[in-house]
């Protein structure tokens, strides 16, 4: 509502805004959705480092790829067809949380005798759950938005924002938080935290406003379906060499998130070392990574004017290079650890910059009637070919590299992992054809 006041013959403009309920009831879902994520994807890797089970770290990250193939797709069509989005996502959400719960407890009984197969089965029936509620928290809040009247383009980016700060809170709050004298990045105690989380949005996805089952299409074919129709575009050169590029670059998406607090634990060995604040505080210290991700989302239409789509995917590719390269490069103590947070800064661009401006470039280069499909394939490509393929490839370099016995080779990893991420970017440059160009030229 606009207000205007008369003073000295002046008109003054003040607006005011009018916040609607529902923006805060989607603020407090989205919080708790990457809250329920930030408890342990950061710290997990640390914790089974410690419990000895080093070596199948690459499992655990690799089975958040493997259920990305499928499972959203299986959810989504639940949700469309079946079941309203908000009881889909509630669901979702109940047997995530118990299933997280429940690795948490077997791990307390089971104390220091924690076997690989009875947490890994709890584990990946958890994020086979919770994988899905990325998509559908994203469809609940676009019914809420439009039934207000809400323009979701331009109000639910802010609200969206407050996602990343949900997670970052988790990963403080496992960071800082001791229980029984122990921190919780070093405990089974942030899985249980992630799974109390989930079962509070189970609950809580329940009050959010009831979503349409679309009941029309009844004789659309299985590929229609399955969204299948949009691999029609690895038929364009262009688009293929942008769907495969999509697998490599996302095989660096999970490399991080399994091994970067492991790596950084791995100097308490050092007594010179084991008291510094990055080794302490790992989760915190990579938390500067979200805080990046986030004001990089705010300067991406500025990038996306002033360097073109081409230009900006190739900035995200080079700046994991950055990302993997500072981590080898730093340690602990100062100056060093000034390079460990450079590589949580950059990963701000490595991660929001390929994400959005490929999802653009699908968005603007897509046929219409296969759009929503291929962004699927997109995040198929990324999310879950590519970071599988990419965490287990990594945990067969850590392993070669045997850092989990010989810590001092654990350089030797993240150089090699900035190599691959060099020449995936190489490659990229020289291939793929910078869209606005061909299209002037067209």
């Amino acid at each position: 509502m606009i207000e205007q006041l008369q003073n000295n013959n002046n008109t003054i403009h003040i607006m005011q805004i009018k916040i609607k309920p529902v923006t805060f009831k989607l603020i407090a879902m989205l919080f708790l959705e990457f809250a329920v994520w930030g408890a342990y994807l950061t710290s997990l890797g640390r914790y089974l480092g410690n419990i000895g089970l080093g070596s199948q770290i690459k499992w655990f990250f690799a089975m958040q790829g493997i259920v990305s193939i499928f499972m959203p797709t299986l959810m989504g069509i639940l949700a469309d067809k079946k079941m309203e989005a908000q009881k889909v996502l509630s669901m979702c959400h109940g047997f995530a949380g118990l299933f997280m719960a429940g690795a948490g407890v077997y791990c307390m009984i089971s104390g220091s005798q924690v076997q690989f197969a009875p947490l890994f089965i709890l584990y990946s029936l958890s994020v086979a759950f919770f994988m899905p509620t990325i998509a559908l928290v994203n469809s609940v809040s676009y019914n809420a938005m439009a039934k207000e009247g809400m323009d979701p383009v331009k109000e639910f980016p802010p609200i969206r924002v407050f996602g990343t700060v949900g997670f970052i809170c988790s990963m403080l709050l496992t960071n800082f938080l001791h229980i029984g004298g122990v921190a919780m990045q070093d405990s089974y105690t942030q899985l249980i935290s992630s799974g109390v989380l989930s079962l509070i949005l189970c609950g809580y996805a329940l009050t959010m406003p009831a979503c349409p089952i679309d009941k029309t299409k009844k004789n659309e074919t299985l590929s229609d379906a399955f969204g299948l129709k949009a691999f029609t575009l690895f038929k364009d050169p262009q688009f293929a060499i942008f769907f495969i590029f999509s697998m490599l670059l996302g095989a660096s998406l999970q490399i991080t998130n399994g091994y970067a607090n492991t790596f950084l634990g791995s100097f308490a060995a050092d007594p010179a070392l084991a008291n510094t604040f990055a080794v302490k505080n790992s989760n915190a210290l990579i938390a500067i990574s979200q805080a990046s991700e986030t004001l990089c989302i705010l300067f991406i239409p500025f990038a996306m004017k002033k360097f073109g789509i081409k230009n900006v995917m190739l900035i995200a590719m080079f700046a994991w290079v950055f990302r993997f390269a500072f981590f080898g490069l730093g340690n602990p103590a100062m100056p060093g650890v000034l390079l460990f947070v450079l590589s949580c800064i950059v990963y701000g661009f490595a991660f929001d910059f390929f994400n959005i401006s490929g999802s653009l470039y699908v968005e603007q280069n897509a046929a219409v009637d296969i759009r929503s499909s291929a962004q699927g394939l997109f995040m198929m490509m990324t999310n879950g070919f590519g970071a599988t393929i990419g965490t287990l490839a990594a945990g067969a370099v850590v392993d070669a590299c045997d850092v989990f016995n010989t810590p001092a080779n654990w350089p030797n990893a993240w150089y090699i992992f900035a190599g691959y991420a060099f020449v995936v970017g190489i490659l990229f440059w020289i291939l793929f054809k910078d869209p606005q160009k061909q299209k002037k030229a067209a």
